[in-house]
């Protein structure tokens, strides 16, 4: 039986993690999603923000809160039975979320996937860390950092003495996806500088994404198949905080949030076509140089290789890529490929590329 993926959600407060699911329920397109909040201080804010979000993916029932601390110090009373109870579903959802509070350290979750009874029924899907790009571009780690420590002090489980920097390179050392939050508060050179900055910092491989309002395309915030917790050495905890190696605290986030829906103007999407291919093996070498030199998120699609009745599916997350025979053409033998990524591909080049 195939795993329900889970997706971990982290960074600072007022970074923007609730914006950004509330963007993704209200885009599920028709997935169903079940979220688990870890909330500190204003209990329940969140949760009752999301509630509120009106979508049918986003009944009561599909969201879980946990209010006993952070999850490291509960995995056994408090976050495993949340997990079961989800799975125990006579419809269990198709992915899970996770959103962490506002300085948990994501490492602990991840690792409590390989609890028995866990492991072999979830995977995380990915690790997705949210920064306040226009903060951290500024040399802050969050849009209020005293009240961040106000937070943390009022905590008696947390060490207070840890600078911010410290607990931010380690949620930059679990991600896999770095979510720039409030590009559009910066200038666009900002941006890109803040961008590279965080990818020369990141493990390699890990996609740094700018947004603004959350608002990033769920076929690319979910599906990124990492398998984090069989990850574990790669992702290592830069400092030890407390005695649980993990730290957590919450209030509700001050989000940059407006009442307008934002569109999806900073991504885009376009379909390759070309005829049959010989070697699989080459074409998916091809297809890997090419998402590198462009930068490109995503790329799906199926091939027609010649003198296979099967016809060839390909999904890349970013370099990584997966391919498998699954059954015969219900059309014509071609090849066909959809490339999406930040706006501003170039298309003419990724196509030439492509079917070279």
């Amino acid at each position: 039986m195939a795993k329900i993926p889970a997706t971990i959600v982290t960074g600072f407060l007022g970074a923007g993690k609730t914006t950004l699911i509330r963007h993704m329920l209200s885009n599920a397109k028709g997935r169903r999603i079940a979220l688990i909040i870890n909330e500190f201080g204003d209990l329940g804010v969140d949760g009752d923000l999301l509630k509120g979000c009106g979508d049918a993916t986003c009944t009561d029932d599909d969201i879980m809160e946990l209010s006993n601390g952070c999850i490291c110090c509960t995995v056994a009373e408090d976050f495993v039975p949340t997990m079961e109870k989800l799975l125990a579903r006579d419809l269990p959802p198709d992915h899970i979320v996770i959103e962490t509070s506002g300085l948990a350290l994501p490492q602990p979750l991840v690792r409590a996937f390989n609890w028995p009874g866990l492991s072999t029924r979830v995977t995380v899907d990915g690790v997705v860390t949210v920064v306040d790009g226009k903060a951290v571009s500024e040399g802050r780690f969050a849009v209020d950092v005293a009240a961040v420590d106000r937070q943390r002090r009022a905590d008696e489980n947390l060490d207070h003495e840890t600078p911010l920097s410290e607990l931010f390179d380690d949620q930059i050392a679990c991600a896999d996806m770095i979510v720039v939050n409030k590009s559009d508060l910066m200038e666009s050179e900002e941006a890109d500088h803040l961008a590279a900055v965080l990818k020369a910092d990141a493990r390699r491989g890990v996609q740094v994404i700018r947004t603004a309002m959350g608002a990033l395309p769920v076929e690319i915030l979910l599906g990124q198949k990492i398998g984090a917790e069989a990850d574990l050495g790669a992702r290592h905890e830069v400092h030890h905080h407390h005695h649980h190696d993990d730290d957590g605290d919450h209030t509700h986030e001050d989000e940059h949030d407006h009442d307008h829906h934002h569109d999806h103007d900073d991504f885009e999407s376009f379909v390759v076509t070309m005829g049959e291919i010989a070697d699989p093996t080459a074409f998916a070498e091809r297809v890997a140089d090419t998402i590198r030199q462009h930068d490109i998120l995503r790329l799906k699609g199926f091939a027609a290789v010649t003198g296979k009745p099967l016809r060839l599916t390909l999904q890349a997350v970013g370099p990584r890529i997966e391919t498998y025979f699954d059954k015969p053409h219900a059309g014509p033998r071609e090849t066909r490929l959809v490339v999406i990524g930040q706006a501003g591909l170039d298309r003419a080049a990724i196509s030439a590329a492509l079917t070279a």
